[in-house]
């Protein structure tokens, strides 16, 4: 094992916690979803003070190319979103760009979690009926363990926040927690 990488069981992945820079449908900043946001900053800062990875999988959407767009029009674009400003985004921690709704379809996600000897991935993001959902299905096909943390996961396009949570529990055995859950979980 290469002496600058720390072996863990455990990452943190989040997903989709942008917002726009210009103009964007779908990730502009919004007053209601303030809760929501600092649920995810408080997951980041658990993980970080626990010493474990913390994984960005955001959308980075190439205008008239990316299939998505046809579906939910221009959102997401590379280079025109930013990840919350909420979140202390450390030096180490991993951006993996993502075209489609799931953070492992085309991307290097499995080979950077096989790498740092990640077993169980913990979810926070958006929208938990699509990029979540997707990308915890892959999870679970790819064989890992995986945890969602309700409080800082957020529904706003399809289905109910509590739908995906049922999902998410019946279809891939996952452990809903809360974000004042993290720091025992993780110590």
């Amino acid at each position: 094992m290469a002496q600058d990488r720390k072996a863990c069981s455990d990452a943190l992945l989040v997903i989709d916690a942008i917002e726009a820079m210009g103009d964007d449908s779908l990730y502009d900043p919004d007053e209601a979803t303030k809760e929501y946001r600092h649920a995810v900053a408080k997951s980041v800062d658990a993980f970080h003070e626990a010493g474990l990875p913390v994984i960005y999988c955001n959308d980075s959407h190439i205008k008239g190319l990316d299939r998505e767009l046809d579906l939910w029009g221009d959102h997401g674009l590379r280079a025109q979103t930013r990840i919350f400003p909420e979140i202390d985004v450390r030096e180490g921690d991993l951006l993996i760009p993502k075209r489609r709704y799931s953070g492992f379809f085309q991307t290097d996600l499995d080979l950077t979690l096989r790498e740092l000897d990640v077993t169980r991935v913990f979810a926070v993001g958006a929208d938990s009926n699509i990029c979540v959902l997707h990308t915890l299905a892959d999870a679970y096909f790819l064989g890992y363990d995986s945890v969602v943390v309700e409080d800082a996961t957020m529904t706003f396009l399809c289905g109910t926040q509590e739908g995906a949570i049922e999902h998410f529990e019946k279809c891939y055995g996952s452990q809903i927690v809360r974000s004042a859950d993290l720091p025992a979980m993780l110590a």
